[in-house]
């Protein structure tokens, strides 16, 4: 999603009636939807990820489960056979060996399959500390805006009101990758 581009209005007053505090925080607007476009741009990308990888694991999982149900009906078979020797049940072991074996090595590429599900979604807590920020814009721009609306005037600036740096999580021209976050959190065993 694009951000329209504002429009000139030819009736608006000249701007000089307009407190530096509202410009200030007029200013910020343009980052707060480049924020939020790169919040959505990554919660997009991380769902596509984490669906592919669901849909890629689900015909190992019917696989295991076919391959556990028969085993069992043939063990459940066997073992109320009249005819149980030593040779059906070497046969019956050999099955259930090959079949944890197996069960082993599907438990292994599912614990991979959750890690990078994981991975995916490591973008939350950042995204929501970039939504923070943008929700505490948005809060200013209200409270100037309901000045302008309601009184014609704006308070006055406090220390607090005025600084709207961003510090803390950036978008990625201003700040670490998510690659740099995984490889990092990669590096550390998860």
């Amino acid at each position: 999603m694009t951000r329209p581009e504002p429009q000139p209005n030819a009736t608006a007053p000249s701007g000089n009636w307009v407190k530096p505090e509202l410009r200030h925080v007029l200013s910020e607007v343009p980052d707060a939807c480049e924020r939020l476009e790169y919040v959505g741009k990554m919660t997009e990308k991380a769902a596509s990820t984490v669906l592919g990888l669901v849909d890629q694991a689900k015909p190992a999982c019917v696989r295991v489960s076919q391959r556990g149900l028969e085993i069992a009906s043939a063990m459940t078979r066997l073992a109320d056979s009249p005819e149980f020797d030593v040779a059906r049940a070497r046969v019956m072991m050999k099955m259930c060996a090959d079949y944890a074996t197996s069960a082993a090595a599907f438990a292994d590429d599912q614990n991979k399959l959750m890690t990078d599900v994981m991975m995916a979604q490591g973008f939350q807590d950042l995204s929501g500390q970039v939504i923070g920020k943008v929700m505490d814009i948005l809060w200013k721009v209200e409270e100037e805006l309901r000045h302008v609306v309601n009184d014609g005037d704006l308070p006055d600036a406090t220390a607090d009101a005025t600084k709207a740096d961003l510090a803390g999580v950036q978008v990625p021209d201003r700040a670490m990758q998510q690659d740099d976050v995984d490889d990092l959190l990669a590096s550390l065993g998860f």
